[in-house]
């Protein structure tokens, strides 16, 4: 059995959810998320608690268990309280502004990158260098995240470009000189 699909899910009282058959929509001040779960998998509301069960033993259904377990508690975190990642950028002229909805990176190419967030997603830019991407849908603010960092990944010599706030990069030696 799943450890972690046996685990229950906590609903703050903020936050509603209605299940009807396959389909959970959950809701709350942030906003609101729905999902279709696999046949193999039947939810089970009791009080402020959700339950993740599994219909059968099959192979399927015991690889499925943990994950929609996992998707549907971010679900319930995500309505109510949202999900932040932070990018740092470093480098010599790297700096990011945002142009209406969308962020423009500056690292290094001879253009401007242009990045366009989807729908439910924020993005802010402190001190030109730090960007935060906020939303309720924590697999879309985590691709988005990917996104940026993919633009200009950091580079093992000197460290430059876009990096995860606290992500250890790990350096390199440069060649040694000739004596």
């Amino acid at each position: 059995m799943s450890r972690i699909g046996k685990r229950p899910i906590a609903v703050p009282a903020k936050v509603q959810v209605a299940i009807d058959g396959q389909n959970i929509a959950v809701s709350g001040p942030k906003g609101e998320l729905s999902r279709v779960l696999p046949d193999a998998i039947a939810l089970e509301q009791e009080g402020a608690t959700l339950k993740v069960l599994r219909r059968n033993d099959s192979r399927s259904a015991r690889q499925l268990h943990g994950l929609c377990r996992t998707l549907v508690a971010n679900m319930v975190e995500g309505v109510a309280a949202g999900f932040t990642r932070r990018l740092e950028i470093q480098g010599v002229g790297y700096r990011a502004r945002v142009d209406g909805r969308n962020l423009v990176l500056t690292v290094g190419y001879s253009h401007e990158v242009r990045i366009e967030p989807p729908a439910g997603v924020q993005m802010a830019v402190e001190n030109n260098t730090n960007v935060i991407v906020n939303g309720i849908d924590k697999e879309i603010v985590g691709n988005l995240a990917a996104r940026i960092r993919a633009v200009r990944p950091p580079e093992v010599y000197k460290g430059k470009g876009i990096r995860y706030a606290g992500e250890f990069v790990r350096r390199k030696a440069g060649k040694a000189g000739k004596k």
